[in-house]
């Protein structure tokens, strides 16, 4: 009962920052607002990749209860540069067949879930994303044993038709 209860009280915690994700977008600038200023909205980043001119880009991961991942670039002067929300059609027909899985991480962010298929020796990475106008939907890259991408695909979310009666 103890850990149920934990694992509820950290799934409305993250339903909760989920939720205060516009409110925080909306009191950013791009190049006004600050690395302060983007800690103070979002906290310690999930990562920080090395990007362009000498940029920084900080990883704000929402799986894998919530449909989004931010990417937000700080440049060398320490303002912000851009704040992209990166679960989206057009960064998922940029992973293609051969990518290596470390830029596929630093393109979409940490997925949700993955799972070998040790008997196939492939890895799969899957990120829920929404699709317009209000589907819950699964990514999914397929690694070889190189850490290369094999294919990619996108289908409804399991969960979410299951959470809807099977319908």
């Amino acid at each position: 009962m103890n850990t149920l209860l934990k694992a509820l009280v950290a799934a409305l915690a993250l339903l909760a920052l989920a939720a205060c994700d516009p409110q925080r977008v909306a009191e950013l600038e791009e190049g006004v607002s600050t690395e302060a200023d983007v800690r103070a909205r979002f906290g310690q980043p999930e990562n920080v990749w090395d990007g362009p001119n000498g940029e920084r880009i900080y990883e704000y991961n929402r799986q894998p209860s919530g449909h989004k991942n931010y990417m937000i670039s700080i440049g060398p002067d320490g303002r912000m540069v851009a704040l992209r929300q990166v679960l989206n059609p057009n960064n998922f027909a940029k992973v293609q067949p051969g990518m290596m899985m470390e830029d596929v991480r630093k393109l979409l962010g940490k997925p949700m879930k993955i799972t070998p298929y040790d008997l196939k020796r492939e890895i799969a990475w899957d990120w829920r994303f929404m699709e317009p106008p209000n589907s819950s939907m699964v990514f999914t890259v397929w690694f070889n044993p190189d850490m290369r991408v094999l294919r990619t695909s996108a289908a409804p979310d399991p969960e979410a038709i299951e959470n809807r009666g099977g319908r």
